[in-house]
């Protein structure tokens, strides 16, 4: 690409070369942007991950003034794609300020870092590695604000903690998010834990003893998946289930 060509709209304008008219007819119901839903009023283009991978890998030097026209669109996959070249750009910053530059601008961003798919795509890539080194204070309010991407963001950045072994902000995370009322969190958090759970079985099976009885049903599910046929009846057990 050269300079000139690096704009939105030649992003756009890329996407929509690769646009299927059959996603596009399906991923709005697929990413819940019917009336009432929470990603109501999304609209498709009809681009599937992969070619959006291929399109953000080419556009990886896109500025920053690029990007946030991309986070600006109504078109969930432009979105999607500047989310992924500011992944790109944070993992190949050569200094920590152009890293907190990312950072912030990506939760500053957060309201348009609005579906599932936008949030596991990018919250342990760049506000996960941002943190690991520092107080995760922000990621207790980013979970306690009434704000269901940044709740989230929240735990979905811990992934990277687990990744290298730094546990316990992932548990107290899930107990923080454990009364929420939304099904995409109950499944966030039950994920998280599963993973953590590879990682260190007794911690998991600590916070599982406090709290299974208490667990939304989802989010109980996800975090005994990779457990025996045993423990997890033991653990529904508690539930009720």
């Amino acid at each position: 690409m050269t300079d000139k060509k690096l704009t939105a709209k030649s992003v756009e304008k890329a996407l929509r070369e690769k646009r299927n008219p059959e996603k596009a007819e399906f991923f709005p119901k697929f990413f819940k942007a019917g009336k009432g839903e929470y990603a109501e009023g999304d609209k498709f283009i009809g681009v599937i991950v992969p070619d959006q991978r291929k399109i953000a890998a080419g556009f990886k030097t896109l500025p920053i003034v690029e990007i946030q026209r991309l986070l600006d669109s109504p078109f969930h996959e432009c979105r999607l794609t500047g989310v992924l070249i500011l992944v790109s750009q944070f993992e190949k910053a050569k200094s920590e300020s152009d890293r907190k530059r990312i950072y912030e601008f990506y939760l500053k961003n957060a309201d348009q870092i609005n579906n599932w798919d936008l949030v596991d795509s990018s919250a342990h890539k760049i506000v996960g590695p941002f943190l690991l080194e520092k107080s995760h204070k922000p990621l207790f309010k980013l979970a306690k604000a009434k704000h269901l991407w940044k709740n989230r963001i929240a735990i979905i950045a811990t992934f990277h903690f687990i990744k290298n072994d730094r546990l316990e902000t992932t548990i107290e995370l899930a107990e923080v998010l454990l009364h929420h009322e939304h099904d995409l969190i109950h499944k966030a958090v039950g994920w998280m834990l599963r993973e953590l759970g590879k990682r260190n079985e007794q911690m998991l099976f600590l916070f599982l003893d406090l709290h299974a009885h208490e667990m939304p049903r989802t989010m109980l599910r996800y975090a005994i998946e990779k457990l025996t046929d045993k423990q997890r009846k033991s653990y529904l057990a508690k539930k009720g289930d």
